[in-house]
């Protein structure tokens, strides 16, 4: 059997100096040391941790198979930009996400519950069975059986009519492809952002929009690149009874009903 070719160290470098980062730059980007990154771009880490590998990949915006197994520096500049924007490995998700869970006495999945403290270590820990098996986990008969599904509390007024301090309990989603406008998600971002619930729009041009329910929040978009997961919205749980619309908030409501049948009418007309 012929001994497949790794390029993973000559590939680490490459896209390092084609986005024109230092070590240090990078290093600090992914939440890693430079001796770290210095051994992974010299070839002295022979075989990198599944960590690295996804860290990398999603950085990167760049398939596991593609940073493995290709030589980048071969390739033209085009193909390359096509491998980051068009890759449908790094979109859905597929091949680059390694989701670990954990299950009962009778091999069910847990509903796995991140408190705020543990937000951090859910970052780097989130791939890792035995960081996921120090969190709370429990079982709702009225949760799907098909699906994973995890609990993330929330925090702040920017989910409104969601009360705050909310407890959403959402689905993962694997492949980002099936993402529709507007999804209702909590988003795992990467770095020092919090975890978010935004209604959730994957744009073409690699970045995400994320608009807050309390429409006195701005809309913004971040890199596909700074996102680590998404988890639809299934339900919430909290103490507190939602408030009662006032007569602008209907109002409001209805004038955005209004504008996105609107908006769905006219993009049927552009089918026709």
């Amino acid at each position: 059997m012929k001994t497949q070719e790794i390029f993973w160290s000559v590939n680490i470098k490459f896209l390092r100096l084609r986005q024109k980062l230092s070590q240090e730059a990078l290093a600090e980007k992914l939440g890693i040391s430079r001796v770290k990154l210095n051994a992974h771009e010299s070839g002295r880490t022979a075989n990198p941790t599944i960590d690295d590998l996804i860290n990398f990949s999603e950085f990167f915006r760049m398939s596991i198979d593609s940073i493995l197994k290709m030589d980048l520096t071969k390739l033209s500049g085009q193909k390359i930009k096509d491998l980051e924007v068009g890759s449908e490995l790094f979109m859905k998700g597929d091949q680059i996400r390694v989701l670990a869970i954990t299950v009962d006495k009778e091999e069910q999945e847990n509903i796995e519950y991140v408190p705020v403290h543990a937000k951090a270590g859910y970052r780097s820990g989130y791939a890792d069975p035995e960081f996921l098996a120090t969190l709370p986990r429990f079982n709702l008969p009225t949760v799907p059986k098909n699906g994973t599904f995890r609990m993330f509390p929330t925090v702040g007024d920017s989910m409104l009519p969601v009360p705050e301090g909310s407890d959403i309990i959402t689905r993962y989603i694997q492949d980002w492809t099936t993402i529709k406008p507007e999804t209702p998600c909590i988003v795992i971002l990467r770095g020092d952002q919090d975890f978010v619930f935004k209604q959730v729009t994957i744009n073409n041009d690699g970045t995400v929009l994320l608009q807050s329910f309390n429409k006195q929040y701005f809309a913004y978009t971040v890199p596909i690149s700074d996102v680590i997961e998404f988890w639809e919205y299934y339900s919430f749980h909290s103490k507190q009874l939602p408030e009662p619309q006032s007569d602008m908030q209907q109002l409001m409501r209805m004038l955005q009903d209004m504008q996105n049948e609107i908006k769905e009418i006219k993009g049927r007309g552009a089918y026709k």
